[in-house]
């Protein structure tokens, strides 16, 4: 018996012993990419002003998300401090041999001097060739006497969820630091402080620290892949999500660096919101899908050719359109002056339009004050009609505000301050005409409703009252 089992035990290690080999032989070696392109990573440092980093626009419910999503700065970066002079540490990568330099905006923003060291400690002077804060990303210049080392390029496009990556850079001033992991997921929409999604983030676990932003992100074949860019945290540190601009967009982005100095990026002219459950319901979809127009902006492409708000974009250049967020990507990296093809949702029917994509314009920010004056208690609301000063801050030329909401509403979503501009896809000029549209409404039924909120347009699904 005891031999028997002293063989059972034997054949348990040898098996067992065999299968970590072969696990092990499967997992990626890091090596000859470390040794192939650290020499290309940078570790860059600047000195200047301290930028007055605020959080950014977002709908209720996701306030907890505000102090989550990080930039990566010096250690300590994350508090406020009353010192205007600060010094900032981050990564970037060489990728021409004459001294051009990628990296993050927020790395060099407000610098007054950027400092790059390379891989033998040597350091050299930056210039800013030309920085994007939509996108985040700088583009700068150093001078040498010899040919610098540079990393190549591959497809942020070609890349697959699941896939192996790994990032080089300098957490917490740690030079030439090496950690992997994989690919979460791609087209990743992070909020901004202007409520714009002109990046489609790669979402990877790769351990991201301060000081790896504007590090490369490499696949397997030791391709850049991604730029390192933010983490999700509530302490600061890495919590196992972080997030890379890809690649694809950086080199459009460096280019147009490069040659003028600034981004241009293609403008529709409409300010758009995610198809909900409830939301594709009151609008005769079979499903949620699309970007739903909320607004339509006077005098841009969309308003010169035919889009409508309440019009759901399902497709964009041959692209389908699943999420809301997707559509921005698409329309920014279209080309000013170059048309593009679309379809819509309108009325359960679909249509398609051409639109010529114009250049996107600085926004700016607006506010709005209530007054008092007409009241209408209709579909568990009171709203007053609003002044001319308040309809031209908040850009529409009709509409009511919210000023009580009752039970019935609140479920819908509906808050006081919610400026309400149409309801069943039909104008409300004043307290009287929303009153008048809801008496032609069907009692238990939801039906869609457009509210100003914060600035920001949205559509929500309105149930009436039975």
């Amino acid at each position: 018996m005891r031999n028997l089992l002293c063989v059972f035990f034997v054949l348990f290690f040898v098996g067992f012993t065999a299968s970590n080999i072969l696990i092990a032989s499967e997992l990626p070696d890091f090596t000859e990419l470390v040794e192939a392109n650290s020499k290309a990573v940078v570790n860059i440092s600047t000195v200047g002003k301290k930028p007055n980093r605020r959080s950014s626009n977002r709908q209720d419910g996701d306030d907890r998300l505000e102090e989550f999503f990080r930039f990566f700065g010096p250690p300590g970066s994350f508090k406020r401090s009353p010192n205007p002079q600060a010094r900032s540490l981050g990564s970037g990568f060489i990728i021409s041999q004459d001294g051009y330099i990628l990296t993050n905006n927020h790395v060099v923003e407000n610098a007054s001097k950027i400092l790059v060291r390379l891989s033998d400690r040597s350091e050299l002077d930056a210039v800013l060739v030309g920085a994007d804060p939509r996108s985040d990303l700088a583009l700068l210049k150093v001078d040498s006497e010899v040919d610098l080392p540079t990393l190549r390029f591959g497809s942020s496009e070609k890349l697959k969820v699941g896939e192996w990556v790994l990032a080089i850079g300098s957490p917490f001033g740690f030079d030439y630091s090496v950690t992997a992991g994989i690919v979460s997921a791609k087209g990743r929409s992070l909020p901004t402080e202007k409520n714009e999604n002109y990046v489609p983030y790669i979402q990877t676990d790769v351990a991201i620290n301060p000081g790896n932003s504007g590090g490369p992100l490499f696949n397997l074949k030791g391709e850049v892949i991604g730029i390192n860019a933010q983490i999700y945290s509530n302490s600061g540190g890495f919590m196992g999500v972080s997030f890379a601009i890809p690649i694809d967009v950086a080199i459009e982005v460096s280019d147009q660096l490069k040659t003028d100095g600034r981004v241009s990026r293609g403008w529709l002219g409409v300010m758009i919101q995610e198809v909900n459950k409830d939301l594709a319901e009151s609008f005769g979809l079979d499903r949620p899908k699309g970007a739903l127009v909320a607004r339509v902006v006077e005098g841009s492409p969309a308003s010169k050719d035919g889009i409508l708000e309440g019009d759901i974009i399902v497709e964009f250049n041959d692209k389908s359109i699943e999420r809301s967020s997707e559509l921005p990507h698409f329309v920014g990296r279209v080309k000013p002056g170059n048309g593009a093809r679309l379809k819509i949702m309108r009325g359960g029917k679909e249509i398609s339009l051409k639109i010529n994509i114009e250049e996107l314009p600085e926004a700016g920010q607006q506010k709005i004050l209530v007054d008092n004056k007409e009241k209408s208690d209709r579909l568990g609301l009171v709203a007053q009609e609003l002044t001319g000063e308040q309809l031209n801050r908040l850009g529409i030329k009709e509409g009511v505000v919210v000023i009580e909401v009752k039970e019935s509403a609140m479920q819908s979503g509906i808050r006081e301050g919610d400026v309400i501009t149409r309801l069943n896809n039909l104008p409300v000029r004043s307290p009287e005409s929303l009153d008048k549209i809801a008496t032609s409404l069907t009692p238990g039924r939801t039906y869609p409703i457009l509210v100003i909120r914060n600035q920001t347009p949205v559509f929500l699904a309105l149930k009436v009252p039975d």
